[in-house]
C-alpha cells in the first residue's frame, strides 16, 4: 500500500490528540493514516471527565505527596492510590516526580502546563468552529465547592496561587452557589469559579465529528497493532501484527502506549507512567448541574452531559496491566451522597477505567525528532482533552509553520531531549 501510494504520515494512535493531528495534518496537503487496535475514541478519550480544565494549571502531585504515601499504598479506595504490587516499578518514577517538585523545576512545569492551557480553549475554537460543530463545546466556567468552614483558607490560598499565574478566577459565596446549582446541598459553604473553562456535552460527538471530518479529507483509519519500528532511509516502518507499513513520517500520539515505540525508534526510553483514571456514568441524571463542578474535599468532579452526569476522577498508579479496580468507579457515587438534596440515581450507572499517559515533570512530549521522521505528541496526563487542539496545532506548526496562529506556546519546554 505504502509503496505504490506513498503515506505522508502515519498517526500511531486513534484518540482524541492522534485524530485532531491527523485531521490538522490533513488539511496541509499530507496523507494520513491513523493506525490503532481499536476504534477511534475507544481509549482514555472515551472516558475522561469532559472538562475543559485550562484552570488546572499545577501538577498533580506536590511536596505534601511524601506524607501522603503510606495512604497511597494502604488505601484501596483513597484519592490517589498507588497499588503497593506496583510500587518496585513506580519507584524510580516516583523519584524523579519528587525531584521535579523542586521549586526550579516545579516552576518550569507550571509555566508549561500554563502556556498549554492559555491557548486551550481559542484553539478548540478553531477546530470546532472549522467543522461546524461549536455547540458541542459550553463555555459557561466550572466550579470548585468547599463543604467545610476549616476549607475556607485553602480555597483563599488556592485563589491565590491561581491569580498569581493569571488564571481568571473569583470566589463565591454559598448563596451564589445556590443561586446557579441549586440542587446542591445547603452544606456548600462556597467555591471558586473558573470563567475560562468549558465542558464538552457529548464525548462521543465530538470524537465521531473529528473522524469524519478527518475522512473527508482522505484520513484513512486501520485497526492495527503496531509492535515495532524502525527509521530508515527513506521514511519510517512500522511493524504490525497484520505486516509491515511504511510512510515518510509517524506521529507518536498513542496515549500511554507510547513509551515502546518511542525507544524502538528514536532509541530514548522516556519515562512514561500511567495515571489509572475511573469514572461512573448516571444516565438518569439530566439537569443536576449547569455545568462541571468538583468538590475540594471529596475530590472528584461532576460534569453534566447529554447522556447523563459523568462522575470521574482519583488516580491510581498500577500499570498498564493489571485489573481495573471497578470499586474505585462505584466509589464515586458514594463520594456524591451527601453533595445534593437529593442523592444522585445510580441506576442503569456504567463504570470505566483508562489510562491517562503521564510524565514525572507534569509535561507531554511534543517534538520532532530523527531528521523530521519521527513526531512526538503524548504525555498530557489529565489533561490530553484539553491541551488536544492546540497539540494539534503545535504539531502542524513543526512542518509547516506559516499555517498555525502565532500566539502557540514555544516547543522548548516539550521537547523528549529534556529527559
Amino acid at each position: 500500500m505504502a509503496d505504490s501510494n506513498p503515506v505522508d504520515i502515519a498517526v500511531v494512535g486513534a484518540g482524541i490528540i492522534g485524530v485532531a493531528c491527523a485531521l490538522q495534518l490533513a488539511r496541509q496537503g499530507k496523507r494520513v493514516v491513523v493506525i490503532d487496535p481499536q476504534a477511534p475514541g475507544m481509549g482514555a478519550s472515551y472516558g475522561n471527565a469532559g472538562h475543559l480544565a485550562t484552570e488546572q494549571v499545577f501538577p498533580i502531585a506536590d511536596a505534601s505527596i511524601l506524607k501522603r504515601l503510606p495512604g497511597m499504598l494502604l488505601d484501596p479506595m483513597g484519592p490517589l492510590r498507588l497499588d503497593w504490587k506496583y510500587l518496585p516499578r513506580a519507584l524510580p518514577w516516583f523519584v524523579r516526580l519528587l525531584l521535579n517538585l523542586r521549586p526550579a523545576p516545579y516552576r518550569r512545569t507550571v509555566t508549561g502546563i500554563r502556556a498549554l492551557n492559555e491557548a486551550s480553549l481559542s484553539a478548540w475554537q478553531r477546530l470546532l468552529q472549522t467543522i461546524e460543530r461549536p455547540h458541542l463545546l459550553r463555555e459557561e466556567g466550572s466550579l470548585l465547592v468547599f463543604e467545610r468552614a476549616k476549607s475556607r483558607e485553602a480555597i483563599e490560598a488556592l485563589q491565590q496561587r491561581m491569580q498569581a499565574q493569571n488564571v481568571p478566577v473569583a470566589f463565591w459565596t454559598a448563596d451564589a452557589v445556590r443561586e446557579v446549582a441549586p440542587q446542591l446541598s445547603d452544606a456548600i459553604q462556597g467555591g471558586l469559579f473558573f470563567p475560562g473553562t468549558g465542558h464538552f456535552i457529548d464525548l462521543n460527538q465530538v470524537m465521531g465529528e473529528l473522524v469524519d471530518a478527518a475522512k473527508a479529507h482522505g484520513v484513512a483509519f486501520i485497526q492495527q497493532r503496531v509492535l515495532d519500528g524502525r527509521v530508515e532511509e527513506g521514511g519510517v516502518s512500522l511493524m504490525t501484527d497484520q505486516g509491515v507499513f511504511t510512510a515518510r513520517q509517524v506521529l507518536i500520539a498513542c496515549g500511554a502506549h507510547s513509551a515502546a515505540l518511542t525507544a524502538a525508534l528514536t532509541g530514548k526510553k522516556v519515562p512514561l507512567d500511567t495515571e489509572r483514571g475511573y469514572h461512573l456514568m448516571l444516565p438518569h441524571e439530566q439537569g443536576r448541574l449547569p455545568f462541571a463542578v468538583t468538590s475540594l474535599e471529596r475530590k472528584f468532579i461532576m460534569t453534566p452531559m447529554t447522556g447523563g452526569l459523568r462522575l470521574a476522577g482519583t488516580v491510581e498508579f498500577a500499570g498498564l496491566k493489571r485489573p481495573a479496580n471497578m470499586a474505585r468507579a462505584w466509589q464515586l457515587h458514594r463520594l456524591s451522597q451527601g453533595l445534593f438534596r437529593q442523592d444522585l440515581n445510580a441506576q442503569d450507572a456504567t463504570p470505566w477505567m483508562g489510562f491517562r499517559p503521564s510524565l514525572p515533570d507534569s509535561l507531554p512530549i511534543i517534538d520532532q525528532v530523527c531528521e523530521g521522521k519521527v513526531l512526538l505528541a503524548f504525555g498530557h496526563q489529565h489533561l490530553g482533552l484539553t491541551q488536544a487542539a492546540v497539540t494539534a496545532e503545535m504539531v502542524v506548526r513543526m512542518l509547516a509553520p506559516a499555517a498555525s496562529p502565532s500566539e502557540l506556546p514555544a516547543l522548548a519546554p516539550y521537547r523528549l531531549d529534556r529527559f
